[in-house]
């Protein structure tokens, strides 16, 4: 179980993890189960630097907590977020084309636009919550924990499209049976200790996962690596701006 945390550490997080040896196609599977337990482990980091930061402006202290939010996963989902935004422009709706986009290296307009865009209402949605006492706090926790907990529900519950990578060995090896109630858990647990504010982020959070599901179906028949991290970016983003819009 441990050695399955910190599988999930390794993956998810740019916090140095040695192993002695790769993690197998089954801890991989099974590492799903601690993805929702990362996210925490995120927000409270966050939460140190908010604390840190404490009676700076509200737009510097936004700022290196977005820096530290991107630092701490080694901008992975954000490159993931890049990588589907030019896809899904440039793939005319073919499945192929959509999918060679997706492996090229480069970014294009598209993808750096959104990214762009994202961190940008990020950013303005922290600013505003910074200025609401106590907002800030819950809201740093809530959305890296729900993003990682989507990556839970998305795995086990999507086919995976490419014939490679460490995506297929999550999809194919994801314990189902544990990896719903992992996921069901984190969604009442919100539900039930967040507030009213969290509730509606849960609202809009589920929103999100089953909005981008359905058009990554719909476009290439599954998931990749890529739309997993375009999940994580923007279900944070959402739960952000629908926390900043509560608290206002």
């Amino acid at each position: 179980m441990i050695r399955e945390l910190l599988v999930a550490l390794q993956f998810l997080t740019r916090i140095p993890i040695r192993m002695s040896r790769a993690p197998t196609g089954l801890e991989l599977g099974r590492s799903l189960l601690w993805y929702p337990l990362v996210g925490l482990l995120i927000g409270a980091l966050l939460l140190v630097v908010h604390h840190v930061t404490a009676g700076i402006p509200p737009g510097v202290r936004a700022s290196l907590l977005l820096v530290m939010w991107v630092l701490l996963s080694g901008a992975m989902h954000l490159d993931g977020l890049a990588d589907t935004a030019d896809a899904w422009a440039g793939g005319h709706g073919d499945r192929e084309r959509t999918l060679g986009i997706m492996k090229d290296p480069r970014c294009g307009p598209m993808g750096v636009t959104v990214v762009v865009l994202l961190l940008l209402v990020k950013f303005a949605s922290l600013s505003a919550l910074i200025e609401v006492k106590n907002s800030a706090a819950r809201t740093l926790v809530l959305a890296p924990f729900l993003g990682r907990a989507a990556l839970t529900a998305l795995f086990f519950s999507t086919p995976y499209v490419r014939s490679s990578g460490v995506g297929l060995a999550l999809s194919a090896q994801a314990p189902r049976g544990p990896a719903a109630a992992i996921a069901a858990c984190a969604c009442a647990a919100v539900a039930l200790v967040a507030g009213r504010e969290g509730l509606w982020a849960l609202v809009a959070a589920i929103g999100t996962f089953v909005l981008l599901r359905a058009s990554a179906m719909r476009r290439i028949g599954g998931i990749t690596g890529d739309v997993a991290g375009a999940l994580v970016e923007l279900l944070e983003a959402v739960v952000l701006t629908t926390s900043a819009i509560g608290a206002a």
